[in-house]
């Protein structure tokens, strides 16, 4: 079982972490921290429905053509996104050009849109768990599915929200902070500002 192992400065780090110096810098400075803000949590959930079966490293190195495609992700101006936008993404190689993903990301922001500010990011916080979950210490303990993430996903779905399955929703609270799943002996564990 993969526990912690030194990283490029001696630090140990997740294993997952260790193969490209893209992930060591995610699992750094981004992984398991606190995101809030609609449009924030809205790029998040996007990507990981996009990583949806694939390589996360894949969707980490087009984040840049994803942010620029997708207006920044800025829920309002994607939701009044056109047939043409819709094109012009099914054509823009800097993204996935997934028409499924595509049009699931395209109708989640009009459906967010039609929420009040500040919902999504009451929504996903309100299923983060409660404090005192065991501290996972090889990746063997790392659950890729929790009756939590189950319930963010039903919830989410309820609401209109596609692409959402319990495994993304589960993804999207590592990535977000409401769980930490960094491995015991991680030097990025733990609370951070």
């Amino acid at each position: 079982m993969s526990t912690a192992l030194a990283g490029p400065d001696g630090a140990p780090r997740c294993p997952w972490a260790l193969s490209t110096p893209d992930y060591v810098t995610y699992h750094d400075e981004e992984w398991g921290r606190p995101v809030h803000g609609d449009d924030a949590l809205y790029e998040r959930l996007s990507l990981e429905a996009f990583q949806s079966g694939l390589s996360w490293i894949t969707i980490l190195r087009r984040r840049p053509g994803f942010r620029a495609a997708f207006a920044g992700f800025d829920i309002a101006k994607v939701a009044a996104f056109t047939d043409d936008d819709r094109e012009r993404l099914l054509a823009d190689t800097g993204i996935i050009r997934n028409r499924a993903k595509i049009d699931a990301t395209l109708a989640n922001a009009r459906v967010l849109a039609d929420w009040a500010p500040g919902d999504l990011d009451d929504l996903i916080w309100s299923h983060a768990p409660e404090p005192g979950r065991p501290v996972p210490k090889t990746l063997a303990d790392v659950p890729a599915v929790t009756p939590e993430s189950t319930a963010l996903s039903k919830a989410l779905k309820k609401r209109g929200l596609r692409f959402v399955g319990p495994t993304t929703a589960y993804a999207l609270m590592q990535a977000c902070g409401l769980v930490d799943d960094h491995l015991e002996t991680c030097v990025a564990r733990g609370p951070r500002a």
